[in-house]
């Protein structure tokens, strides 16, 4: 079930939101509108999208922002395009043409070989123009101000990379090729470094034309709401209902519950995973806390409970 309020109401009930982010609008965008929408401050998201890319962003609101730093952590699907041939100042299309090298030696093999030497753990550069801190400040800002950071690479997992379709674009300058891809990857992996590394591994250039966030962790486009239609019909997943698909569920006798809430250990192997958290709830179905096993024990992430 969902839980609704009107526009007019002071606040939301505590829960998710998500949000089929539209071309054009960054992610603080969407948080300010959901803000007027929910009538209250205390919103955030899971997982910034660029201002090009649309699709799947989880919007906290109230107690469920306490959420969002876990469900950044997880795996995220897309559908993308990339353009070989041509590289730009962002790897994406908001960023001026810097090289035109051509597609024209391009050939089906090679993408295949290129694609799954990119597939797997791999060692990713984030673009220069990324929020990545870098003495202090942001990348993208320092690489605007002409003083482009040398970035590390990072590791990342690429768990799906297929090319889908090969398109030669009519309305497009130069030999250019056009590539369909899905894309199912790990936290903090950049699908326009995906593009730009492709390009060079096969001796060319290549940029992201266009991003589509179709999953985020267990959350899915189907499920998520314009902002036309957010306006129209204000609804919010409840916290428990939130958790409940996002994270393994452990239900606690009321004793247990009480120890939790009160920032209580529980014994070791008594979570249903040990790897990242789970979602404990107390015999009436409310949400107590996220918990996770560390050194044999189990301890509160965040506790929800007044």
């Amino acid at each position: 079930m969902t839980a609704s309020a009107a526009p007019g109401r002071p606040a939301a009930p505590s829960g998710l939101v998500l949000v089929d982010k539209p071309a054009g609008m960054t992610s603080h965008d969407v948080v300010a509108r959901i803000r007027r929408l929910a009538g209250t401050r205390k919103v955030g998201h899971a997982g910034t999208l660029d201002p090009m890319a649309t699709g799947v962003l989880v919007v906290g609101i109230e107690k469920a922002t306490r959420l969002l730093g876990h469900l950044t952590l997880a795996d995220k699907q897309y559908l993308a395009t990339i353009r070989l041939g041509q590289a730009t100042s962002t790897d994406d299309a908001e960023g001026e043409i810097t090289a035109a090298p051509g597609a024209g030696r391009v050939t089906q093999d090679g993408i295949a070989a290129a694609v799954e030497a990119l597939t797997g753990p791999i060692e990713q550069v984030p673009p220069g123009i990324s929020a990545i801190k870098v003495g202090g400040q942001r990348a993208y800002k320092l690489t605007r101000d002409g003083q482009a950071p040398d970035l590390a690479a990072r590791p990342v997992t690429v768990h799906e990379f297929d090319i889908t379709a090969l398109v030669r674009p009519s309305d497009a300058d130069g030999d250019i090729l056009d590539l369909e891809a899905t894309v199912t990857c790990s936290s903090g992996t950049y699908v326009r470094a995906l593009a730009r590394d492709l390009g060079q591994a096969l001796g060319t250039a290549g940029h992201l034309t266009k991003l589509r966030r179709t999953r985020s962790g267990s959350y899915r486009i189907e499920d998520a709401r314009t902002l036309d239609e957010l306006a129209d019909a204000f609804t919010v997943t409840p916290l428990a209902e939130a958790a409940a698909a996002a994270f393994p569920r452990l239900d606690l006798t009321e004793q247990d519950a009480g120890r939790v809430a009160h920032g209580g250990r529980l014994p070791a192997a008594t979570l249903p995973t040990t790897d990242g958290p789970a979602a404990v709830f107390g015999p009436d179905g409310s949400l107590i806390a996220l918990m996770q096993e560390e050194d044999g024990r189990t301890r509160p992430l965040a506790v929800f409970v007044p």
